[in-house]
């Protein structure tokens, strides 16, 4: 750095253009992210400000790049307020919490904070951050609506925990940039990442099939989401395949308490099982622990397979045999699909698939 930029306080963009040897507007350009400059004088402005260690004022910038530099992660709650499905147990993402607040719910979820981290991760080298938000009434929907619109922040990433939920149709019928965790449970033109649940659910068939097991039931996710419906489906039409046309099914909410209760009824009633797919791992450490209770050894006496690889899968006892979902490298595609609609406004919607993978530990 020239002795002349070694003054007192934060540098400025004079300093930077001094140091740069070109105009203050020239800099202004290139930090601003306008194309047409030369490659040469956009490289002498960076090294200029790495030399000056210039920080942009972040709000002034906005003033030209009408941009926000924001982004709203949205956690959005049930269609109905205050009704007795409401909150993470009824998630489409495939986890949920327990039955206090619906913040409270979420945070009790390992699901949610594997998102977090995807979203954090990708944002964080772009210099952007997001701003979480909570959407579980309709106040609460307008309130996003309306954050959005005054431009706080420049799109939504949305995982919606309800089938019903209306904040994915209201964000696209208002024109603003939003991708969707999971694949929305009506016809919605809004982008999304999901996962191929019915691959998921037939390689847990077959890994119980492999291991010897022929007594097999299954604890669904809510039949209302689509990720319910489609490990449900995976799981059927596999045990079918393999010449089991009957499967006892007990439907479960994606909850610990709620994959007691379907265990509850299912050794109830099929006394002789042998193997048990969990459309989730919350729901799969609630039947280990029933299991127990009622004297049967996982897996000797019964394998369990579970469904997420989340921190639940680990911390269960057993350790669970589960289908991962890659939930951080999702919730970063989430937000590459977002940042490249912001860039591109006109871009039609889209989505990402990602396949699932057996991990195998000791629970079957």
């Amino acid at each position: 750095m020239t002795d002349d930029l070694r003054t007192v306080g934060a540098p400025t963009l004079e300093d930077v253009a001094r140091e740069a040897g070109v105009s203050r507007a020239t800099v202004s350009r290139v930090i601003n992210g306008v194309r047409n400059v030369d490659p040469a004088i956009q490289e002498a402005v960076r090294q200029a400000v790495s030399l000056t260690g210039y920080t942009p004022n972040r709000a002034a910038r906005s003033l030209v790049t009408r941009r926000a530099d924001a982004i709203a992660l949205v956690v959005s709650g049930a269609g109905v307020e205050g009704g007795p499905d409401a909150g993470p147990g009824k998630t489409g993402s495939g986890e949920g919490g327990g039955g206090a607040s619906f913040t409270a719910q979420v945070f009790a979820d390992p699901f949610f904070g594997r998102v977090v981290t995807g979203v954090v991760d990708y944002l964080r080298p772009r210099g952007m951050h997001p701003v979480l938000m909570f959407a579980e009434t309709s106040r609460a929907r307008d309130e996003v609506v309306s954050y959005l619109r005054q431009g706080s922040a420049d799109g939504a990433l949305v995982v919606s925990t309800h089938a019903e939920d209306p904040l994915p149709s209201l964000l696209t019928e208002a024109g603003l940039p939003a991708v969707l965790y999971a694949r929305p449970a009506r016809p919605v033109r809004i982008s999304y990442v999901d996962l191929a649940h019915r691959d998921g659910a037939q390689l847990a068939a077959e890994h119980l099939l492999a291991r010897g097991r022929r007594r097999i039931a299954t604890i669904s996710g809510p039949l209302d989401v689509p990720a319910g419906q489609e490990r449900l489906a995976g799981f059927r039409d596999t045990m079918a395949l393999h010449g089991h046309p009957y499967v006892p099914i007990a439907e479960g909410r994606f909850t610990q308490e709620s994959g007691e209760a379907a265990m509850e009824r299912l050794i109830a009633e099929h006394p002789d099982l042998d193997g048990v797919f969990a459309a989730n791992d919350l729901m799969a450490m609630g039947a280990c622990h029933v299991l127990r209770e009622h004297g049967r050894r996982v897996p000797e006496d019964v394998a369990v397979i579970g469904f997420d690889d989340s921190s639940a899968a680990s911390a269960c006892r057993p350790p669970l045999t589960t289908i991962r979902q890659p939930v951080e490298n999702m919730a970063a595609e989430m937000t590459r699909l977002l940042l490249e609609r912001l860039s591109r406004p006109d871009g039609s919607a889209t989505s990402v698939i990602f396949e699932p993978s057996l991990v195998v530990r000791d629970s079957a």
